[in-house]
């Protein structure tokens, strides 16, 4: 199946971007790897954790991209990336730094959805959510606290949720941050992202909520399976 994505990321009402995002396509576009990091607010570094998280699982991916897409892969590049993290974070001197990520790989007809934190990926199917991840989230004294996430020095914190679905053409996938779909109500986002509209149009009136509602950096990649 062919993929066709589009993507974005603002900076809304913050002083720098904490959110990274990649996207892989292979030369026959059968293939396509996106994932979405949003560094930790509160924390140092929250633009170098997520984009060192991001790149790791790329790297992870694009280096074993002949063994088949699972649970026990996803697990492996999750590791990886930790350990790319901790690294990262002793080479600057920093002691507390992390990021959320969530990712999809398309193969032929199935996906792969992980996902560390509250970023989140959205599965519709002919106008009907047939799939969003659950955020890792807690609350301690009514403040919302990430549970689980890629955080240095604490790799028990990372531990993904996975799920492989089955595609059909016209399939549509939303990876973003909590920026994005905070910025709007649920069924608003849902109906914009099923409009019959090329995925550049949708992502700008995306961007346009963000901008307007929003208080926090914001990405989105939107991915369409080939009818």
């Amino acid at each position: 199946m062919r993929m066709h994505s589009a993507s974005f990321s603002g900076i809304g009402k913050r002083r720098n971007n904490e959110d990274a995002f990649r996207i892989v396509n292979s030369d026959d576009n059968n293939r396509c790897l996106a994932v979405v990091c949003d560094g930790l607010g509160g924390h140092a570094m929250g633009e170098v954790a997520s984009l060192t998280v991001a790149d790791a699982i790329v790297d992870f991916w694009n280096a074993h991209a002949s063994e088949p897409d699972s649970e026990a892969k996803v697990a492996d590049a999750v590791a990886y990336a930790m350990a790319a993290l901790d690294e990262k974070a002793a080479s600057l001197n920093v002691s507390e730094t992390g990021t959320t990520m969530v990712m999809a790989s398309v193969v032929a007809d199935t996906v792969t959805i992980a996902h560390v934190g509250d970023s989140r990926c959205y599965f519709m199917r002919r106008g009907e959510l047939l799939y969003c991840t659950q955020d890792h989230v807690r609350r301690d004294f009514g403040w919302e606290v990430i549970s689980r996430c890629f955080f240095s020095g604490h790799g028990d914190r990372c531990v993904a949720d996975v799920l492989q679905y089955k595609l059909e053409p016209g399939d549509r996938l939303l990876l973003c941050s909590d920026g994005l779909y905070k910025s709007m109500a649920p069924d608003i986002l849902m109906a914009r992202m099923m409009d019959e509209k090329p995925l550049d149009d949708i992502l700008d009136v995306f961007d346009f909520m963000c901008q307007k509602f929003g208080n926090d950096n914001y990405t989105g990649v939107l991915i369409e399976v080939g009818k």
